[in-house]
């Protein structure tokens, strides 16, 4: 195993930030959690663990070709990284105050019904693509590799998400209340966007 703890550490951060940053999939979580509490949320989080180790492999086998294909490529994506999260983290300041809304077409009873949703949501998740597409080559050379590399970061891409899906399943009362107040969303959101920031300054320098 060639990964250091540090980049490891790091990449759970981002994807703990990631995580932390209202999109699609809180939507659809909270949604199935308030139509049917920590029994519908849970099916939902398990599609979104697949489908976000699935786009940490693709990124790693596909761009590690083009990596063994030409020069440069990681020094140009690490730079990608960081304008992405700078972007990103704009964004999420500039919007601080938006709120979220629900999309009752999530919230069909069923554990098949949850966990294909949870997958559908993941895989059309632009902001998933464009972390695990467009950003993970910024965290670690992707030439170098090992299968051991491979594996822990596919588990870290499945386990900070599904932790943090299954908490706010379960918490989904105290989640919903503190989302439908503009102070507290507006705090949260800000926080999120200077974190993400954060992490595209530090990106080149690592």
């Amino acid at each position: 195993m060639t990964l250091t703890f540090q980049q490891l550490a790091l990449y759970a951060g981002a994807l703990f930030i990631l995580f932390m940053t209202p999109g699609p999939v809180w939507v659809a979580l909270m949604a199935r959690a308030m139509s049917g509490g920590f029994r519908a949320a849970w099916p939902l989080a398990l599609g979104v663990v697949v489908g976000d180790v699935m786009w940490s492999v693709l990124a790693i086998l596909g761009v590690s070709w083009i990596v063994s294909q030409y020069a440069g490529f990681l020094d140009l994506m690490r730079y990608v990284a960081s304008v992405t999260f700078l972007f990103m983290g704009y964004m999420v300041i500039r919007n601080a105050d938006k709120t979220i809304a629900s999309d009752s077409r999530l919230t069909r009873p069923g554990i098949i019904a949850g966990f294909v949703a949870g997958l559908a949501v993941i895989i059309g998740n632009p902001k998933a693509i464009l972390f695990y597409m467009g950003m993970l080559p910024g965290f670690f050379d992707l030439s170098q590799l090992t299968v051991a590399d491979i594996v822990a970061i596919g588990a870290l891409s499945a386990i900070v998400p599904l932790i943090g899906n299954l908490i706010m399943g379960a918490f989904i009362g105290k989640v919903r209340a503190l989302l439908t107040s503009p102070r507290a969303l507006k705090r949260m959101n800000l926080t999120a966007g200077w974190l993400l920031v954060a992490v595209g300054v530090l990106i080149p320098f690592l």
